[in-house]
């Protein structure tokens, strides 16, 4: 159900709106935030307790298989798994498998599974699964298979082992099926120690086509502070025929976020919006390296969240969508499943929107209903942790006013908003290409217009309406 906000449209100084009034979504149901109640009882958990989670689309929906994880307890070991129909509400299915498979135990001593992921071949799923312990390279991904989502799954072994002595090496978890353009299989995997790695696949097992580990596509200065890079997920856009490289770095728990890098070939190179390439470990600082496209926010009203990342992409159609686990900020124990909308610039870059996704479609947009009181924030890749939005005001002469910035705004009577500051509260003179979305607020629990985008330092910027301006 959608909710349609009757607004006329208002000539404005420049010319006169020609878009209708846009449907904003209905309001969802939101579940509650460290429900104590439900800790025992996992047919609740919905968006609770997931971790890393993987989508794939489906005849029977849209499912969702995350790391297993609990809050103030032991986590059963199997895989958890997740449904739902509009991608808005979740429902509880249960755990892929019965346990960690016995070669996989044998080879990690695992006590959980980590970051699944799934891809359908032919009429068979093939769900891998990661096998380690916090800290160690000890590491494997298995493969099981069905001809169902839910099951029953077959044990087809490992397909990737690494050992504990190699002290820098690679390590085998965090793995990513994924098509190139002309539908040949990959894996990209590995995580922090020596980074994100890539290899073919056998399109007829699922398992490496060569021997080895394949090839290095990103990578991070383990010397500093700023070594973390895991969570890989590849996204082929056949628009701009490039493949996407999303990547998560820095603390699990403080100031993780996603990054991404793009590449004409899926063996890379990968390079971000400013021309740094993924496999730089030289460049300092370090988190220079890769466009940051989403990471720890607050805006004035509602939980804040943290620590958002280790994403999964669906293409659903011509829509996109990016989805992730993110922490509440009042305890941080908590992950919380995540999906937001994902859209492109005109210069081919993906952007994420501000609010979780309620049903909102991308829509042309009137004029007339642009100005007003918003507040938003830049996502500047130098700030760890929480990024707190801050006010500005959009006048219908075109002007940005702010306690600490001025600009200029114009529209392209469509989606796009260009902000245009002589000097932005985050930092300096740029210029913001911004994409609007007829959103849910769910911090205040009502519509509003939202914008995601890129400046032209390549930094990701969200803001959302507070309030209209007075006609």
């Amino acid at each position: 159900m959608m909710l349609l906000m009757l607004l006329g449209t208002v000539g404005c100084a420049d010319g006169g709106d020609t878009a209708k009034p846009p449907v904003f979504p209905e309001a969802p149901q939101e579940p509650r935030m460290y429900d104590l109640s439900i800790l025992d009882d996992e047919s609740k958990w919905t968006v609770n307790n997931a971790h890393d989670p993987a989508i794939i689309k489906t005849d029977q929906g849209y499912y969702v298989y995350s790391t297993d994880v609990r809050v103030a307890g032991e986590p059963k070991p199997g895989v958890m798994v997740r449904k739902s129909d509009d991608l808005i509400n979740w429902k509880w299915v249960g755990q892929a498998l019965p346990g960690i498979p016995k070669e996989a135990l044998d080879w990690t001593g695992a006590t959980n599974l980590w970051a699944p992921d799934i891809i359908k071949a032919g009429d068979t799923y093939r769900l891998y699964y990661s096998a380690s312990s916090f800290g160690s390279t000890q590491s494997a991904i298995g493969l099981q298979t069905s001809k169902s989502p839910e099951g029953p799954w077959k044990d087809e072994g490992l397909v990737v082992k690494t050992a504990g002595q190699e002290k820098d090496g690679l390590n085998a978890i965090d793995a990513n099926p994924v098509l190139d353009a002309l539908g040949n299989p990959w894996m990209v995997y590995g995580s922090f120690f020596d980074g994100i790695y890539i290899a073919p696949l056998d399109p007829d097992t699922g398992k490496f086509k060569e021997e080895g580990y394949g090839t290095r596509i990103a990578a991070r200065d383990r010397a500093t502070e700023e070594g973390a890079v895991e969570g890989p997920y590849i996204v082929y856009n056949p628009e701009f025929q490039k493949y996407y490289l999303f990547v998560s770095y820095d603390s699990l728990f403080e100031d993780y976020n996603v990054r991404v890098a793009r590449a004409d070939s899926i063996t890379g190179p990968y390079t971000d919006m400013n021309g740094n390439k993924m496999l730089d470990t030289e460049h300092l600082p370090q988190y220079e390296i890769g466009t940051k496209i989403l990471g720890g926010y607050r805006f004035t009203e509602g939980e804040g969240w943290v620590a958002p990342g280790h994403n999964s992409v669906l293409k659903d159609g011509d829509d996109y969508y990016i989805v992730h686990h993110a922490r509440g900020e009042t305890d941080k124990n908590w992950p919380y499943l995540h999906v937001r909308k994902m859209l492109w610039t005109k210069d081919g870059w993906p952007v994420v929107s501000p609010e979780r996704y309620a049903g909102e479609t991308a829509q042309d947009m009137p004029k007339s209903m642009i100005a007003g009181t918003w507040e938003g924030m830049a996502l500047d890749p130098s700030v760890n942790g929480q990024v707190q939005a801050v006010p500005y005001t959009l006048t219908s002469k075109g002007k940005i006013e702010s306690e600490n910035g001025s600009g200029t705004w114009t529209f392209d009577g469509k989606q796009t908003l260009t902000l245009t500051w002589k000097e932005s509260p985050w930092g300096g003179a740029s210029t913001e290409e911004l994409k609007l979305l007829p959103s849910w607020d769910w911090e205040r629990s009502q519509p509003a217009l939202v914008v995601t985008g890129l400046n032209d330092r390549g930094i990701a910027v969200w803001g959302k309406q507070i309030s209209a301006a007075e006609k």
